[in-house]
C-alpha cells in the first residue's frame, strides 16, 4: 500500500505518492497564477487551483503505477486564503489569499473592539489583516451579495477534501490561521464569529489532524486514477505539515522552509502566549502532532524573490538554462557572487512577515553602483531573505523559543550553496533531508497513521525522515556575515517611514 500527500500552496500544487518507508513512488506539480485586480489585492481562481490539483494528483498516481495502490491521502494547505462557495459547491468569487492587503480596515476594527492582547489570548494569533476572518468581513462589508449567497467559506484544505468527496473539514492547525478559532477550547470562537457576523455552520467542521473524514468519491477516483474508497484524512497548515515531514517532533529543532514564503517553524509542548511572543508578532497554535504547538517566523517574499528575478531580469538565464538542460534557479544561484554581496536587499516585496507584520512595507535594493553585476544582485537576494530569518531567530530566542539546529525543506533545500549560506548567516547547523518536499510527506504520514499503517507519528517519522547532509557554519564566513548583519538590522527601522510615504 502507498500514501498520497497533497500540498496546495500559494503558487502551485504538489502531489506525491510515498511508500511506507517514505520513498517517492510518483509525483506531480502544477502552477497557477495570482490575480491582481487592484493594487494591493491578490486573488486566486480556486477552480484553477482544483484543476491543477487534479492534474498533479493524476501525474503522481500514474507515475507511481498500480503496484502499491494508494490507501489514504491528506492535504497540506496554504493558510488564510478562503473561497466562498454556494450550495452547489461552486465558487462565488475568486479566493482572497494571505498577502492580499485589502482587509486593513477590518483588522483595525478588531483593534478597536477587542485589542491585540485579547485576540491573542483567544486565538494565539497576533492581529493582522491576513487572517481569514478579516476576509469574510471584507465580503460582508464590500460584496454583500457574495457574503449572503455563500453556503460555506472554505480554506484550501477543507475545500480540497470536500471536492474529493469528504465532508468540509478543517484541522486544528489550519483553523488556527483563521483568527476565529479558540486555541485553548479547540473550537470556533462563538464570541469572535458573532462579532464578525459569521455563523459557525458556514465554516468547515473542526477536527484534529489525522482524522478520517470520508472516502474519495468513485467518479473522482476514476478521474484521478485512484483505487476505490481511498480514505480522506485531515492534514494541516502547510508549515506544521512540513515540520512533521522534516521530523520536527521535539523542541529546539526547527524546520526552515524555502518556498514562496520563507518560514522557520519550531515546535514545543506548551502554549506560549507571552507578551514577548505577541510583541514580535509570533503566533502560537496547534502542531499537526498531538499535544504540541508551533509558531511561525516568516518572510512573505521568501523564495518569490528568485522567481521575481527570473521573470523580470532573468531572460538570459532562462535561455541559458534551457540550452544547458538545467533548472533555471540552479543556473541563477550558480551566478551568485562568492562571499558577501556588496548589494543589500530588504526582502519586503510583498509586505513583511514577522517580526514586523507591516502591511505598508516595501522592498529595497541598496548599495547599487555602475559596477553592480547580476551575480551581486542574485547573492544579495539570497542574503536578504536569510538575514531576515536570522533576525527572527533572535526574536524567537528572546520569546523563550530557542532554536539550536534547523532542517531545510522546499525548493531552496535543493541548493547546497544556499544551505551553506544559511548555516553561515544563522551560525547554526542546517541539515538537508532525503525528501525536500516535506509538506507532502507530513500529510502522507498523517494519512498513514490514521489508517493504521503506523502506530504513531513518532514511528512514522523514525521510519521515513532521514538527514542526508548537515552544513556546519564556516567560522571565517560567519564572522564576515556578522558584520553585514549589523548593517542589515538597521535597514527596516531606517527605511520604514520612507516606504510608508511611497
Amino acid at each position: 500500500m502507498s500514501l498520497l500527500g497533497i500540498d496546495v500552496g500559494t503558487t502551485g500544487c504538489k502531489a506525491i505518492v510515498f511508500d511506507l518507508d517514505g520513498k517517492v513512488l510518483g509525483q506531480g506539480y502544477r502552477e497557477y497564477p495570482h490575480i491582481f485586480p487592484q493594487p494591493g489585492w491578490v486573488e486566486m481562481d480556486s477552480d484553477a487551483v482544483w484543476g491543477a490539483t487534479n492534474e498533479a494528483v493524476r501525474e503522481a498516481v500514474a507515475r507511481a503505477g498500480a503496484r502499491d495502490p494508494v490507501k489514504a491521502l491528506a492535504v497540506s494547505s496554504q493558510g488564510e486564503g478562503v473561497t466562498a462557495i454556494g450550495r452547489d459547491g461552486q465558487a462565488l468569487a475568486p479566493s482572497i489569499v494571505s498577502f492580499d492587503n485589502r482587509t486593513t480596515a477590518q483588522s483595525e476594527w478588531w483593534e478597536r473592539q477587542l485589542g491585540r492582547r485579547a485576540l491573542f489570548a483567544i486565538t494565539g494569533q497576533p492581529l493582522h489583516p491576513m487572517y481569514t476572518v478579516n476576509k469574510l468581513m471584507w465580503w460582508r462589508d464590500n460584496d454583500p451579495q457574495v457574503f449572503a449567497q455563500a453556503w460555506k467559506f472554505l480554506c484550501y484544505e477543507d475545500l480540497t477534501l470536500y471536492r474529493l468527496g469528504g465532508e468540509p473539514a478543517i484541522d486544528y492547525s489550519l483553523a488556527g490561521r483563521t483568527m476565529a478559532f479558540d486555541v485553548r477550547a479547540e473550537r470556533w470562537s462563538a464570541d469572535l464569529l458573532s462579532r464578525a457576523g459569521v455563523e459557525a455552520e458556514r465554516l468547515a467542521t473542526v477536527a484534529p489532524s489525522g482524522t478520517i473524514v470520508g472516502r474519495v468519491r468513485d467518479e473522482v477516483a476514476q478521474e484521478l486514477g485512484l483505487p476505490r474508497a481511498v480514505a480522506i484524512v485531515t492534514g494541516g497548515h502547510d508549515q506544521p505539515c512540513g515540520a512533521l515531514g522534516a521530523g520536527i517532533v521535539a523542541p529546539h529543532v526547527a524546520m526552515d522552509a524555502t518556498g514562496t514564503v520563507e518560514c522557520i517553524t519550531p515546535a514545543f509542548a506548551e502554549l506560549n502566549l507571552s507578551d514577548a511572543m505577541l510583541e514580535s508578532n509570533y503566533s502560537c497554535y496547534h502542531h499537526v502532532v498531538p499535544g504540541m504547538y508551533v509558531t511561525l517566523a516568516f518572510n512573505f517574499t521568501g523564495g518569490s524573490l528568485l522567481r521575481w528575478y527570473r521573470d523580470t531580469l532573468g531572460k538570459q538565464e532562462r535561455e541559458d538554462a534551457e540550452a544547458a538542460g538545467m533548472e533555471v534557479y540552479e543556473m541563477m544561484i550558480g551566478l551568485a557572487t562568492a562571499g558577501p554581496s556588496p548589494v543589500m536587499v530588504l526582502p519586503h516585496f510583498t509586505v513583511t512577515g514577522t517580526p514586523w507584520l507591516d502591511p505598508y512595507a516595501k522592498g529595497a535594493l541598496l548599495g547599487l553602483t555602475l559596477a553592480t553585476g547580476k551575480g551581486d544582485i542574485i547573492k544579495g537576494l539570497l542574503e536578504g531573505v536569510t538575514f531576515e530569518m536570522r533576525l527572527n531567530l533572535e526574536h524567537l530566542g528572546r520569546a523563550g523559543v530557542a532554536v539550536e539546529r534547523l532542517r531545510a525543506i522546499g525548493g531552496g533545500a535543493q541548493s547546497p550553496t544556499w544551505l551553506q549560506l544559511k548555516a553561515d548567516i544563522f551560525d547554526r547547523p542546517v541539515s538537508a533531508l532525503s525528501v525536500s518536499e516535506a509538506a507532502c510527506l507530513g500529510a502522507a504520514l498523517l494519512a498513514g497513521t490514521a489508517v493504521g499503517e503506523y502506530s504513531s507519528l513518532n514511528e512514522a517519522v523514525g521510519r521515513t525522515v532521514h538527514v542526508t547532509r548537515t552544513y556546519e557554519p564556516d567560522p571565517e564566513m560567519a564572522a564576515r556575515y556578522d558584520e553585514r548583519y549589523d548593517i542589515y538590522r538597521c535597514l527596516y527601522p531606517a527605511l520604514r517611514d520612507i516606504v510608508h510615504r511611497l
